[in-house]
């Protein structure tokens, strides 16, 4: 029991500390989860956007460890798959032991039902959610992942002056249900170990403002892509980027 308190709360004070004040059903259902399922805020297993706390897919892959999961078996629905549009179906089935059926999760992904962060990377995120809805089927999570999260297609067409009005307009917002750009940049933050400092000042630099709340929506949009394929490509080489805006620090003899 003790190990339950003591687990609980080391997640809601760092999930104070990253997220700010929880809500009392935030609160509820972060303790729900960590006493269920021993997820941990620490290790990345749980996110919380507008709200609502999503599992990782890391915090699936450890509960499933921690269950002695079988195995995962995955394999391409070569009959829904595109490469020339990029569109991609995986079914993936979960042996939670030798004598399981198996527990089974589809997973798409297309340029259109994907965040800017991963465009080119369609396959791996398809793969990812079967992963992950086979691993929520088999352990019972009725919470969403993030990775299933997608983003829905902008209208090509002009917007009118209603929608504006309905709509309002915000840098770090969302108007479609999706998760706010702030939240994307924290998850990239976290992912690549990266400077939350160094990275906002890189990032107003990059939208060409004096801070990072002042560039438009597009600008970080822009700039979360880069950060995610500079991350991917070079972190290394990232990682020296980000140290050029570090403040230098006087040395009083």
């Amino acid at each position: 029991m003790n190990k339950h308190l003591d687990r609980l709360r080391v997640n809601i004070n760092l999930a104070k500390a990253i997220w700010g004040r929880l809500s009392r059903p935030a609160q509820v259902r972060l303790r729900e989860l960590t006493v269920k399922y021993a997820f941990s805020v620490a290790l990345g297993d749980l996110q919380l956007l507008d709200g609502r706390w999503y599992v990782t897919h890391s915090g699936l892959l450890g509960l499933a460890a921690r269950g002695r999961c079988h195995g995962i078996q995955v394999e391409q629905v070569r009959a829904f798959c595109d490469p020339i549009t990029c569109r991609w179906v995986f079914k993936a089935s979960v042996y939670k032991s030798s004598r399981s059926k198996g527990f089974v999760g589809y997973g798409d992904a297309d340029p259109s039902n994907v965040s800017l962060m991963v465009h080119g990377a369609e396959m791996r995120v398809a793969e990812t959610r079967a992963v992950n809805r086979a691993l929520r089927k088999a352990y019972g999570i009725g919470l969403c992942s993030v990775e299933e999260l997608g983003s829905l297609s902008r209208s090509a067409g002009p917007t009118t002056a209603d929608e504006h009005s309905a709509k309002p307009h915000s840098p770090n917002g969302s108007s479609n249900g999706q998760p706010r750009l702030r939240d994307q940049l924290r998850l990239l933050i976290r992912q690549y170990s990266l400077d939350p400092i160094l990275v906002k000042a890189y990032a107003a630099d990059f939208c060409g403002t004096p801070t990072l709340k002042e560039a438009s929506r597009d600008l970080v949009e822009s700039f979360i892509s880069h950060l995610t394929a500079s991350a991917k490509e070079n972190r290394d080489g990232l990682v020296c980027k980000l140290n050029s805006y570090a403040q230098p620090v006087e040395v009083k003899l």
